[in-house]
């Protein structure tokens, strides 16, 4: 899957604000809650800590705010049912590879 990485003040502040969709996922780091106002589509939201391990998963709908889980160090975002297609629970580990 093609993963951006947002780990600047700006590109983590503004997400995936704008948007109409998004191919794969994006990470920002670091990052331990999220929300959806202003978002365009629900999204699925992995939080993950320091080892890149799944803490938590839910399904967001614009409008909504998450709160913070205290052990996130990382939050991967994906369109709403991505996360389930890929068979990430909570206790997965991520991992990323570099691609062309």
């Amino acid at each position: 899957m093609d993963l951006e990485i947002a780990a600047s003040y700006g590109t983590r502040r503004r997400g995936l604000l704008g948007r109409d969709g998004i191919d794969g996922a994006l990470l920002i780091t670091p990052c331990n809650s999220v929300h959806t106002f202003r978002m365009r589509f629900a999204i699925d939201v992995a939080y993950l800590d320091k080892e890149l391990t799944v803490v938590d998963i839910h399904t967001l709908r614009p409008g909504r705010l998450a709160m913070p889980r205290w052990k996130a160090r990382h939050v991967l975002e994906a369109e709403a049912g991505a996360m389930a297609r890929w068979g990430l629970r909570p206790g997965t580990k991520v991992s990323m590879t570099g691609g062309a």
